[in-house]
């Protein structure tokens, strides 16, 4: 006897539901790596491409990822991140840090996708002695901060309902490149560590900007926001803070001027984030401590290697 079908609607509705995926761009890198990690603690389906799978300075690249994996939302996490090196690589890195972002946005204004997309606190050139806030004119000192101007302008040419996040940085106990991490492997085997003592920043823990960023995506805001942790460091006040928490002896840190490492790019003296938007981050001193508490076991396991003194 033939066994008759239900009707194509309720066979729909028997079925599971599809579930769009956020799309993450960069995932080799530090804050690609931390999407991947935090959405997986949050449960939102995550799909993270490499530049091979998805190059955002390609067209065609971005067309076949969006309409293969139809994401509800896109977090650019790719981009050119060596700040001198950038001043004579100029090409790639406007490449990688405008045109991309550029060509990501329309492709995701076009298929009314939302967009998260990172800027830099090298934006601005230091001149003023008050935390910039998003209204405040960008004006970048290099290469690498220029292109960083150009792209919030043209992403949101492109894409008026994307949200551009200004940062600035990166400090985690998940990911050895970064400043903390070098200071206290240095202070760890008794190596001089060399520290800027004349610029200050806003510490920005890796996780915090995540999940930050996360719930202001989710909410759908959109515009240039700023989020840093709260609080104003110079890069040898920051080596040593993070010294005494870790009950090494601050000795190691050699504070000197910015100038005495001969960087190609210039950087600005101040470059503090604040916000008008809202304070959404926690203080640095208690993210510092966290991290600082988590990072200290692994380092003690290293062995002994050479320490590039780090600006």
């Amino acid at each position: 006897m033939m066994q008759l079908l239900p009707p194509n609607d309720l066979l729909a509705s028997q079925m599971p539901p599809v579930i769009q995926p956020l799309l993450v761009t960069g995932a080799t890198g530090t804050l690609g790596r931390a999407f991947q990690r935090i959405c997986a603690m949050r449960g939102i389906e995550t799909v993270v491409l490499t530049r091979a799978e998805l190059d955002i300075s390609d067209v065609l690249s971005v067309e076949k990822a969006l309409a293969q994996y139809n994401p509800w939302a896109v977090v650019n996490t790719a981009g050119y991140v060596r700040v001198d090196e950038a001043e004579k690589d100029f090409q790639r890195c406007y490449l990688e840090n405008t045109v991309g972002p550029t060509i990501l946005a329309h492709a995701c204004a076009a298929r009314g996708i939302q967009l998260l997309t990172f800027s830099s606190d090298l934006v601005f050139d230091g001149s003023q002695s008050v935390a910039y806030v998003e209204s405040d004119q960008p004006r970048p000192l290099n290469v690498y901060g220029n292109s960083k101007r150009l792209a919030e302008r043209d992403v949101l040419l492109q894409h008026p309902g994307a949200l551009v996040v200004r940062t600035s940085a990166f400090f985690s106990a998940w990911d050895e490149h970064n400043f903390v991490h070098a200071a206290l492997r240095a202070g760890q085997q008794k190596q001089a560590f060399q520290a800027a003592d004349n610029v200050l920043v806003s510490p920005t823990f890796v996780p915090d900007l995540v999940n930050v960023s996360l719930d202001l995506l989710i909410d759908e805001e959109s515009g240039v926001w700023h989020l840093a942790n709260q609080g104003a460091y110079t890069w040898a006040e920051l080596a040593r803070l993070a010294a005494d928490m870790a009950g090494l002896d601050q000795s190691f840190v050699v504070p000197c001027s910015m100038e005495a490492f001969g960087l190609p790019a210039a950087r600005p003296a101040y470059s503090v984030l604040g916000s008008k938007q809202g304070s959404l981050m926690p203080l640095v001193e208690d993210r510092l401590y966290k991290c600082v508490t988590e990072m200290m076991p692994a380092l003690k396991r290293e062995p002994e290697e050479a320490i590039a003194l780090a600006s």
